[in-house]
């Protein structure tokens, strides 16, 4: 038996955050409406024609900005607190994935009297949850459609709480937002919603007719976009497609969930801070050369999908060729990670066994350790 779950509202509209009030119809149960995000998003000032959208049909509106990249629990806990003591009828996630993840937790512990510490892991997040909707401005993670959130606990461990309870009531796609994204920034996310797609492809355990269709429509519009988008940051029918990809294989994962790229990531993020999207871009390449010997029947399907060839190794190489020409980092040393912290990376991406019990290969010390090495 499959089984498929995903958001039940999608609205795709660029500029659309202008008149966010009326894209929050029927969702606050009062008129008080927490916006959760970070300082950058709101110096950029992105939330700007929201607030004022908000303030003008009359809702009072507190903003949390203190969102930090791979958000730490003390950064749940302030933000529950001011969310619940502001007495918010909907919570608006607002930003890139960190935000996002912020506001689907906070969601659910303002309305829920579970505790964090119980929500690490799958499935243990239960019972109500504030109304929430999510915006995503700099895309790429996928949140905004995903059951998925990750939090830093302790000073560099990444945890992962996975539940239904964390579905946005309703998403909010506007283009717009991501116009001025840096083109590294594009790059890196744009190859992150690449490796969504593709982990969902060949999740063995879970990968289904629904999650399959969803990752290869979200290749081939990732595919189609990225470079335009590097070329050209101001191509809104590109960021456009770009969105849309991120949506399409954030449902994809959400269902068929990530394996050994995102866990040979995330001690890059965990040890030094490097963002997601680039801690990705930068192991996708080894990891599937790795995955290759058992995956090569869907690396070829993608391949094929995509025009490429009839191998997997043509789907490789055509990851390769969108690093170089994104100018997305190739090595660790580009990123600031010394050869002697392999090691220590190696070891904390055998313990990701949430993800690695997904790769089509069983991952082991030995080779997470030859492919830090072959990128140092």
């Amino acid at each position: 038996m499959h089984s498929f779950q995903t958001v039940p509202d999608i609205r795709i509209a660029s500029g659309g955050t202008h008149d966010l009030a009326a894209l929050i119809t029927g969702l606050s149960t009062n008129m008080r409406v927490a916006l959760v995000t970070d300082k950058g998003v709101r110096g950029l000032g992105l939330l700007d024609p929201a607030i004022t959208s908000l303030e003008k049909a009359g809702y009072d509106v507190l903003i949390y900005d203190s969102v930090i990249a791979d958000p730490p629990e003390e950064i749940i806990a302030e933000a529950t607190k001011h969310i619940t003591d502001f007495g918010a009828g909907l919570i608006i996630g607002f930003g890139g994935g960190s935000s996002l993840d912020t506001a689907k937790v906070v969601a659910h512990l303002c309305a829920s009297d579970q505790p964090l510490s119980e929500l690490y892991g799958v499935g243990l997040a239960r019972g109500p949850k504030l109304p929430l909707m999510l915006i995503p401005t700099t895309a790429g993670t996928g949140s905004e459609v995903t059951n998925v959130a990750i939090l830093t606990t302790g000073k560099t461990e990444k945890q992962g709480i996975v539940a239904n309870a964390l579905y946005a009531d309703r998403v909010l796609l506007d283009a717009s937002l991501t116009l001025g994204l840096p083109k590294m920034i594009t790059a890196a996310t744009g190859i992150d919603a690449m490796v969504h797609a593709i982990e969902a492809y060949t999740s063995l355990p879970q990968k289904n007719p629904l999650s399959d269709t969803l990752a290869l429509s979200a290749l081939a519009k990732l595919q189609g976009a990225i470079e335009r988008v590097c070329t050209d940051g101001s191509d809104v029918e590109a960021r456009n497609d770009m969105l849309i990809g991120f949506m399409l294989a954030g449902q994809a994962f959400s269902n068929a969930p990530c394996a050994a790229v995102h866990a040979l990531a995330y001690p890059l993020g965990g040890f030094f801070h490097v963002p997601h999207g680039l801690a990705n871009a930068l192991v996708v390449v080894e990891v599937m050369q790795y995955n290759l010997p058992k995956a090569e029947k869907y690396y070829a399907e993608i391949a094929r999908h995509l025009s490429l060839g009839d191998t997997g190794t043509d789907l490789i190489n055509e990851m390769q060729r969108i690093k170089k020409a994104t100018g997305a980092p190739m090595t660790l040393s580009e990123v600031d990670i010394p050869v002697d912290a392999i090691p220590m990376m190696a070891e904390d991406a055998l313990t990701k066994t949430r993800l690695l019990i997904n790769n089509p290969r069983e991952m082991t010390l030995e080779a997470a350790t030859r492919i830090y090495e072959s990128i140092a």
